[in-house]
């Protein structure tokens, strides 16, 4: 398992952990990041990342990306 940080554009790959507690994880399940759900980097830009979950694009930061696990 690795955090979405590090995911390369174009890679898709499985969500397979959501961290952060209460409102965060919250927050980011609602986006659509659960766990078993797909996700695709479409671009990285300062740490900042655009990527495809649920067939909906979301724009998150480096600190949210790094609660995701991806395997």
């Amino acid at each position: 398992m690795m955090p979405l940080s590090l995911v390369k554009e174009g890679e898709p790959g499985i969500i397979r952990k959501v961290g952060g507690r209460g409102e965060t994880k919250r927050f980011l399940e609602n986006l659509g990041f659960v766990t078993g759900g797909e996700v695709t980097v479409i671009s990285v830009s300062n740490g900042n990342m655009i990527v495809n979950v649920k067939d909906s694009r979301v724009a998150i930061g480096k600190d949210m990306a790094n609660k995701i696990m991806i395997g």
